[in-house]
């Protein structure tokens, strides 16, 4: 007799990630999964080739010098703070934990794959609700709500999109939710946002007891392969997540790495600096070419081809050249293609392909 995993498991489709390889290509410039553009900070690495020195013993299970870390960077208290392999494990701990049979999950169309499938783990019901123009619709999203909600998810700025949702709509979700649903702001592109009027979510998780916010080491910090997350949130909220969490789920080098990141001098400012510049000429170049780029605030674009045949013919072109893209029809988008703003040399690879592509 088989045995099988609970049916809403089998509903899961595997997260797949960015392309990393090209058969018979030598150079591959990697452009498909949003990663810092100038790799980890020379701190971190040191950080965690000390690291190394004491692989032996375990880590802090509660991260405390990296919550003290975090907390002086941005101002927070660190007792608010939870730490994550990677914001996609406090994901999956939050659907589980305030999420589960019998419970909705609400979620935008094209919001990131990972709250999907941890809400179908948790065996949630997960709703996706449809956007307008690129932006999560705030009237639609309080509309799908119903008795069984628990959790709204909301991606800001938005990936694979790039659109940033104003201040003014995020109070206004919150608002428009009942006290016992739980706002989750995904904030992981928030380093590279230029809207003077942004909040990453700090705002709401100060003024409420329901809302919490995610960040990550993985993209203006360079460390994705270190798996970092963060959570800032009510007490209660933070409580829970440490009950579940794995006793040392955040490795010490990891730890370190992020300590040390964030002791770089200049970093995020060379970091968004560089990427305001660069994702600027990016669109333009495609915009040259005849594309729609839709606006970002991210370290991507989103451009939008036309036809899913035109997408994979610029894929082709991109790809012969070394240059790996994101194909989004996975998030029913075939006709768009998503490209990471890399370093100067990739950004301007990219500007020529799409050049000599369209002649």
């Amino acid at each position: 007799m088989t045995v099988l995993p609970r049916p809403s498991i089998l509903s899961i489709e595997p997260y797949v990630g960015g392309e990393s390889k090209l058969p018979g290509v030598n150079r591959i410039v990697k452009l498909s999964s949003n990663e810092g553009a100038f790799g980890p900070p020379p701190a971190a690495v040191e950080a965690i080739t000390q690291a190394a020195l004491k692989a032996h013993r375990y880590p802090d299970g509660g991260a405390t010098a990296l919550r003290e870390a975090i907390g002086a960077h941005w101002g927070l208290d660190p007792a608010r703070i939870v730490c994550g392999n990677g914001s996609d494990e406090l994901i999956g701990h939050l659907c589980l934990a305030y999420g589960g049979e019998g419970t909705e999950i609400i979620m935008s169309a094209y919001g990131f794959m990972m709250y999907d499938i941890a809400g179908r783990y948790a065996g949630s019901r997960v709703l996706k609700v449809a956007e307008r123009g690129g932006l999560a619709d705030v009237d639609a999203m309080l509309a799908a709500v119903g008795p069984r909600t628990r959790i709204v998810f909301l991606t800001n700025p938005n990936n694979p999109t790039g659109a940033l949702l104003p201040e003014a709509e995020m109070r206004r979700l919150r608002a428009g939710l009942r006290g016992d649903i739980l706002l989750v702001i995904d904030s992981a592109y928030a380093e590279y946002v230029t809207e003077p009027s942004y909040d990453p979510g700090t705002a709401l998780a100060d003024a409420t007891d329901n809302t919490i916010m995610l960040r990550t080491f993985s993209k203006i910090f360079g460390l994705g392969g270190m798996r970092i997350g963060w959570g800032y949130g009510a007490p209660a909220i933070i409580e829970t997540l440490n009950r579940v969490r794995g006793p040392f789920n955040v490795a010490s080098a990891s730890q370190a790495a992020a300590i040390g990141a964030l002791a770089e001098p200049g970093w995020v400012a060379k970091g968004a600096a560089h990427n305001t510049e660069w994702r600027a000429k990016v669109a333009a170049a495609f915009t040259a070419a005849g594309f729609t780029v839709a606006p970002s605030q991210t370290n991507f674009l989103m451009v939008d081809f036309g036809s899913p045949e035109a997408a994979k013919a610029v894929d082709a072109t991109m790809k012969a050249r070394g240059l790996i893209l994101r194909g989004l029809g996975g998030y029913g988008l075939p006709a768009c293609l998503r490209v990471t703003i890399g370093n100067a040399e990739e950004c301007q690879m990219v500007i020529d392909a799409i050049t000599a592509h369209r002649g």
